[in-house]
């Protein structure tokens, strides 16, 4: 009888099972209440293991923001090719992100619902969130550019802010409508904001009527 040659899972392999056990338990039960027990029980492996891998909860905890923001912008990445027009870049970016936040929605929860409302962690979200206000600024700019005009960097900065920030509450109302299509979802924030973006790309300024 052939003896049974145990098999060696390559250290990456093995990470990224730990990753997804834990984001799943992040997602589950909270980072304050998860425990690595609970991961390793996810994992299927002890918990000592998950210690020597990815250490303590903390750092356990801040790997899982690490991977699933670059999954996150990667998927941007991909798709926002720079020789699209402004609309569309920024149409192929929304699909792609909510495209991400329905497939990852564990991932999402993690990132946002609880990243950024813990104080360890809340500066690693708010550098991702600042090179997304980034791009998309980027993408405003130059379409104020093809229509020939000058962008103002306020102007082009607020606006980003603004689209980022609708884009993210839109995301945290889609992963508690899983029947909502990520397609729809980026239809209805373009509805909601580009027409909007467009104005202020030609230059036009709401005022309060009886204003200067």
């Amino acid at each position: 009888m052939l003896a049974t040659v145990p098999v060696r899972v390559p250290r990456a392999i093995r990470e990224q099972q730990m990753l997804d056990a834990a984001v799943s338990v992040f997602a589950r039960s909270g980072y304050v209440t998860a425990s690595m027990e609970d991961v390793a029980a996810q994992a299927g492996i002890t918990k000592p293991m998950v210690y020597a891998y990815l250490g303590t909860k903390e750092e356990l905890f801040s790997a899982c923001l690490r991977r699933e923001g670059t999954r996150l912008m990667e998927a941007l990445v991909e798709v926002v090719r720079p020789e699209l027009a402004a609309e569309q870049q920024l149409w192929q970016g929304l699909r792609a992100f909510y495209g991400f936040v329905a497939a990852h929605r564990d991932g999402w929860d993690v990132l946002y619902r609880q990243g950024r409302a813990l104080a360890p962690f809340a500066a690693q979200i708010d550098g991702m969130r600042a090179r997304m206000v980034e791009v998309v600024g980027g993408m405003l700019g130059r379409a104020v550019q093809a229509r020939g005009r000058v962008p103002d960097a306020d102007d082009v900065e607020a606006m980003a802010y603004a689209f980022v920030g609708a884009a993210e509450s839109v995301a945290d109302w889609l992963i508690d409508h899983q029947e909502i299509a990520a397609d729809r979802a980026a239809s209805r924030m373009m509805s909601a904001v580009w027409l909007g973006a467009e104005s202020l790309l030609r230059g036009e300024i709401w005022r309060p009527s009886g204003v200067d």
